[in-house]
């Protein structure tokens, strides 16, 4: 039998803010001797799977390798998400501070908590899946590549082409969406977790009611042009809108179908393309470390 680990970090070397003097600090805050690093995508969701008999498993990752892990988890071993890409939404949404060091740190002697994850045709998300536009947002960033130390683009960047986006597509976004018992969008925006995502250290907060512990709130407008753009910065700054706009709030599933195929994404991730998707919330799914 092989002797018990306490503890694991799973570090992922090429995410935006990893580099070796960070593994070796966060491994010091988090009394962690036993250090594996990804090589290859899909690898996080191995490493969870095998990790064994651990006390907790960290991940030092960005958002792809944390949605790997949620991926590869049967939810008995305690997840702790330790921010290392550029945006790194999952740790942040569960209270932890942005820099990796002091996020470990606070890992150290945290608490566990029971929380919900989505999954979208079959694949477990832990804060946002999208359909449509954003999506093809992390499509076009994703396209932009990595630096010669393969880390991928900033958030000026990800500004940057969503305003090209915006313009290439004349801020007119017509209903393509059938959200099936609810109505038509344009697209389709489903959280399990406030906030959506951030820009820098601002929260994007689309869909306000969203919580870990509960089932999936979608968020989709029936039809978007440029004159509904202050409404949206309204909505995203207050929560209040004059926005033609669908809400669903604790949903236990929801089936969306496409006129035409359409970008998915999950935790940021490109999942392709989709003429229906299926999301179930999965209650009570796994055990993290969170403040």
């Amino acid at each position: 039998m092989l002797p018990r680990v306490p503890r694991l970090l799973i570090v992922n070397p090429f995410a935006t803010r990893v580099d070796e003097r960070q593994i070796e600090r966060v491994a010091a805050e988090l009394r962690v001797t036993d250090v594996r690093r990804t090589e290859r995508a899909g690898h996080a969701t191995q490493l969870v799977r095998e990790a064994g008999d651990v006390e907790a498993i960290y991940v030092f990752s960005g958002d792809g390798g944390f949605n790997e892990a949620l991926n590869g988890s049967d939810g008995s071993v305690p997840l702790g998400f330790v921010p290392g890409g550029g945006t790194s939404v999952l740790p942040r949404a569960l209270g932890l501070p942005r820099d990796p060091v002091a996020a470990a740190r606070a890992l150290r002697d945290a608490r566990t908590r029971r929380i919900a994850v989505g999954r979208v045709n079959g694949r477990r998300f832990g804060f946002s899946a999208g359909f449509g536009l954003d999506a093809e947002l992390v499509r076009r960033v994703d396209g932009l590549g990595r630096d010669a130390s393969g880390k991928r683009a900033g958030d000026l960047r990800f500004v940057a082409t969503a305003l090209r986006v915006l313009a290439e597509h004349r801020v007119r976004f017509d209903p393509v969406l059938e959200v099936e018992g609810a109505g038509r969008v344009a697209f389709l925006l489903v959280a399990n977790a406030d906030p959506y995502t951030y820009v820098g250290p601002v929260p994007l907060r689309l869909a306000r009611h969203a919580r870990f512990d509960r089932g999936l709130d979608a968020v989709g407008p029936t039809r978007f042009r440029l004159r509904h753009v202050p409404g949206a910065l309204v909505y995203v700054a207050t929560g209040r809108h004059a926005l033609p706009l669908l809400e669903l709030r604790d949903a236990d599933a929801l089936t969306v179908r496409a006129d035409r195929p359409l970008p998915l994404q999950a935790d940021g991730e490109d999942l392709g393309d989709a003429t229906e998707v299926v999301l179930e919330a999965e209650r009570d799914a796994v055990t993290v470390l969170a403040p």
